[in-house]
C-alpha cells in the first residue's frame, strides 16, 4: 500500500452509508480497508443507483479502494476468522469500524480480549441505541420545515444524506485520533458515534438551536433565498437556472459590474437606508436587489450571463443536473481528483479520488471497488497465516466465499 496512511490497517464491517464511506475515506489516503460481508452479500451488495443489469453502483461507490472478504457470518468458525481478522497483530492493524450491533462476538470486551489495546468505532443510530437512518434523524433536526418553497407546508426531505456525509468523515476523524492516542499511550478504546449526536451537533453549531432558544422562534421559509444575506436562483432567457450570492464587499462590486448594476445599487441604498456591504443589509433589501437582477438575467441567455459574471468575479454557479455535470469539462473531466476506471461489472466512468492534496505525499489515484469476496484468499493467507489447503477447506464448508461472479 502507497500514500499518507500507507501501514494503517481498518477492518470494516458496515452497511449504509456513514460506515462504509468512513472506510473510503481512509482508504483513499492510502489505509489497507478490509470490508467483510455474509457470503450471500451484505445490505449494500444491490442497493441503488443500479445500472440497467442490476449491478449496484452504490456499492462501487462507497467501496473504491478497499479489499473484500466474504464470510458466513452466522457460522461460528466464520466469526474465528473474523475476530482474528479484527484483532490481528501489527502496530498498525487492530482498528474495527461497523455500524452494525457491536454486541456477541462483536462486542468491544469481547474483541479486546483477543488485542487489548483494539480501537473500535460503533457508529449507532441513536445515542440510547435504537434505530436511526440520515432520513430519520433529519426529521427532528428542523431542516425539513424550513427546506422547501415559502408557503409550503410540510415537511421538505432533503435528497442529499447530510448526516450521513457527516458521520462518515466525523468517523474517520476519530479512528485517526484514537490511533494518535494509541501510539503515544498504548491505549486502545471503543469509540460510540451516534449519528443522531452527530446531526444535533451540527445543528446546534449552525446557530439554529440557538436561534430559536434566544429569539424564541420558528424561522419561516424562504424557498432557495440564502437566510442572512443575499443570494438565491434567476432563470435565464433561454430556460437555465444560475445560483447567484452576495457575500462579501468584493462580490457586490462584481456583480454590480457584470450587470452594470452600480447606480441601481446605490439607488436601493439611498431608497432603504441598507448598506448593501453588509450581510443584514442584503437580506433586508432583498426583494429589491432581486427586482434589479433578475430582469438581467431574465433578458440573456446562460452563456452570456456566466461570461459576465465569470470576468467580473461574481459568486455564481450554473444549475446542472448528474448528467450534465459528468460531462463537465472543469468539473470532472479535465478535474485531475477524477480518473475513469474501469469498474468490474458496471464499466468505464469517471470516479474521485480523496479531495485531500498533502504537500507532502502525491494524492492517490483512485481504485475500483473491489467484488464481493475478491480477496477473501489473499486475506485468509497474508494476514491470518492460513495455509491453502486449509483456505480450500472453508471454501468446501462455505465457511468462506470466492469474487461473486
Amino acid at each position: 500500500m502507497t500514500g499518507i496512511l500507507a501501514g494503517l490497517r481498518i477492518v470494516e464491517g458496515s452497511a449504509f452509508i456513514a460506515a462504509p464511506l468512513g472506510g473510503m475515506t481512509l482508504a483513499q489516503l492510502g489505509a489497507d480497508v478490509i470490508r467483510f460481508d455474509d457470503i450471500k452479500g451484505g445490505l449494500d451488495s444491490d442497493r441503488w443507483p443500479v445500472t440497467r443489469d442490476g449491478r449496484s453502483i452504490y456499492w462501487a461507490g462507497l467501496n473504491k479502494g478497499k479489499r473484500s472478504i466474504a464470510v458466513d457470518l452466522r457460522a461460528p468458525k466464520g466469526r474465528e476468522l473474523l475476530t482474528a481478522l479484527i484483532t490481528a497483530p501489527g502496530e498498525g492493524a487492530g482498528i474495527f469500524t461497523t455500524n452494525m450491533p457491536a454486541r456477541g462476538w462483536l462486542a468491544y470486551e469481547e474483541l479486546s480480549k483477543k488485542r487489548a489495546d483494539l480501537i473500535a468505532l460503533n457508529i449507532i443510530g441513536a445515542r440510547d441505541g435504537s434505530a436511526h437512518v440520515d432520513y430519520t434523524v433529519n426529521a427532528i433536526t428542523g431542516f425539513p420545515m424550513v427546506t422547501g418553497p415559502a408557503g409550503h407546508d410540510g415537511p421538505v426531505n432533503a435528497v442529499a444524506p447530510p448526516w450521513d456525509l457527516a458521520t462518515a468523515y466525523a468517523g474517520a476523524m476519530a479512528i485517526l485520533a484514537a490511533e494518535r492516542h494509541r501510539r503515544l499511550t498504548g491505549q486502545g478504546q471503543r469509540i460510540v458515534l451516534p449519528l443522531q449526536d452527530m446531526a444535533l451537533a451540527a445543528t446546534s453549531a449552525l446557530g439554529y438551536i440557538g436561534e430559536a432558544v434566544v429569539n424564541q422562534v420558528d424561522r419561516p421559509r424562504f424557498g432557495n433565498q440564502i437566510f442572512g444575506t443575499f443570494g438565491r436562483d434567476f432563470r435565464t432567457s433561454d430556460g437555465r437556472s444560475v445560483m447567484i450570492c452576495i457575500f462579501s464587499d468584493r462580490h457586490v462590486d462584481a456583480l454590480a459590474a457584470a450587470g452594470g448594476f452600480t447606480d441601481a445599487f446605490a439607488a436601493i441604498e439611498k431608497k432603504t437606508g441598507h448598506d448593501l456591504k453588509t450581510d443584514a443589509g442584503r437580506w433586508n433589501a432583498r426583494a429589491e436587489l432581486v427586482a434589479v437582477i433578475e430582469p438581467w438575467v431574465a433578458a440573456h441567455t446562460v452563456e452570456e450571463v456566466s461570461a459576465a459574471l465569470k470576468k467580473a468575479g461574481a459568486l455564481w454557479a450554473p444549475y446542472k443536473t448528474f448528467r450534465e455535470l459528468s460531462q463537465d469539462r472543469e468539473a470532472v473531466l479535465d478535474n485531475p481528483m477524477f480518473t475513469v476506471l474501469d469498474q468490474p461489472g458496471i464499466g468505464r466512468y469517471p470516479v474521485a479520488a480523496s479531495p485531500l492534496q498533502f504537500g507532502a505525499a502525491p494524492r492517490e489515484a483512485p481504485k475500483p471497488a473491489p467484488v464481493l469476496g475478491q480477496h477473501t484468499d489473499e486475506i485468509l493467507s497474508g494476514i491470518l497465516g492460513l495455509p491453502a489447503h486449509e483456505i480450500a477447506r472453508l471454501h468446501d464448508e462455505k465457511v468462506v466465499g470466492g469474487p461473486r461472479p
